[in-house]
């Protein structure tokens, strides 16, 4: 399916423009803006697009929440015995 493609001489372009870009909209048309015969400009319509979806609240409903988030744990942390990396030995001052 091929769209034939409108031209228009810019002077009728410009007295007629709201008319002609409402009408590409609803045609789905291009619309070849012409001066002295030779294109300058063409009128497109718009893709459609899936509207873009909020950053705030995109992942909810993706996080599970297992035990107590709150209350102490009963692991020992390296920082507090004074190790700054996992695999430093335990025994060196």
């Amino acid at each position: 399916m091929t769209k034939t493609v409108l031209e228009i001489p810019a002077g009728e372009f410009k007295a007629r423009c709201l008319k002609l870009m409402d009408e590409v909209r609803a045609t789905r048309r291009p619309l070849v803006i012409t001066k002295r015969g030779k294109p300058v400009a063409k009128l497109v319509p718009v893709e459609e697009s899936e509207p873009q979806r909020s950053i705030f609240g995109c992942m909810k409903g993706t996080v599970t929440i297992h035990g107590d988030i709150i209350g102490p744990i009963e692991q020992d942390w390296h920082a507090e015995r004074g190790i700054l990396y996992v695999g430093e030995d335990e025994d060196q001052p």
